[in-house]
């Protein structure tokens, strides 16, 4: 599998001598494995003023960063829902599809690192908020009939035991090294298996979604929610026992005291000693 690259194209806090508005593009590579060496991955950031933005400039900037980087990547992935024409222009330009994904934890930590230690010393920086517009999601969806998982469980492991995660045998899945979440070896990763005689054709189709994280639907009675692309989500299980709801929710307070980060499993049944899909994910506030 070649690279992914993770973009984004979007107005900084800094204006120009003209009082307007500087943007930016930032392209950088996507950590895949759990033993990413974090300090190789390639970035690219090119400012760009309001008067010049648009599609082609986007693609100039992209190429740009593909001849310094000596290679193409086989994707991008991009947060912002109110760029998606612009990128998905520029990106299909050059020949490089262009997905809409939360899974964008590398741009994420580029981004705020920017934010507090680049944009300051910028002549023309106001220190004012610049988040994007917020847009409304659609409804959950239910899963595929065909790929519902018969049974699903709450489960936990150490961070220092996915060290080994690439000599697992899984069909399907992405990880990312654990120093880019700001966790420790010692952290308790909490997760979901889910287990299915079609554990393949599922993970398989969980494969193309861009899967972004899992969560608590606290809406009665509950739901287990699959966040995927830039702002689907999928019904994984319905919590109408107090058991159940319980379980998740002690599964949400793992996760937010492991900054966010957790897995999901997906096997054909609790004693496979393989994966047909597994995911560690980071659940992350984008702006």
């Amino acid at each position: 599998m070649g690279s992914i690259w993770e973009i984004d194209f979007y107005s900084r806090p800094i204006v120009d001598e003209n009082n307007k508005k500087l943007w930016e593009v930032l392209v950088c590579e996507s950590p895949l494995s759990i033993n990413t060496d974090v300090s190789s991955l390639f970035r690219y950031a090119r400012y760009c003023s309001s008067s010049e933005v648009n599609s082609g400039w986007l693609r100039t900037a992209l190429s740009e960063a593909i001849t310094q980087a000596g290679v193409a990547p086989v994707k991008f992935r991009f947060f912002r829902r109110q760029m998606n024409n612009m990128i998905v222009k520029a990106c299909e330009d050059l020949g490089i599809p262009a997905q809409p994904s939360r899974r964008t934890l590398a741009l994420h930590q580029w981004l705020q690192q920017r934010l507090q230690d680049v944009y300051p010393h910028e002549p023309g920086y106001q220190p004012i908020a610049n988040s994007s517009v917020r847009l409304e999601s659609p409804n959950p969806q239910r899963l595929p009939d065909a790929l519902v998982g018969q049974k699903w469980t709450v489960v936990s492991l150490d961070a220092a035991s996915l060290a080994d995660m690439p000599e697992w045998d899984i069909s399907f899945g992405e990880a990312f090294p654990w120093q880019i979440a700001g966790i420790t070896l010692e952290t308790k990763i909490p997760g979901i298996a889910i287990f299915s005689p079609r554990a393949l054709p599922l993970a398989g189709w969980m494969s193309s979604l861009e899967i972004a994280f899992l969560q608590l639907d606290n809406t009665p009675p509950g739901r287990l929610l699959l966040a995927t692309g830039a702002s689907d989500s999928w019904i994984v299980a319905n919590l109408t026992k107090p058991e159940t709801l319980k379980e998740v929710q002690e599964f949400e307070e793992a996760k937010q005291k492991a900054n966010g980060v957790h897995f999901l499993a997906v096997q054909s049944d609790p004693n496979s000693q393989s994966f047909a899909g597994f995911w560690l994910l980071q659940e992350i506030a984008l702006p």
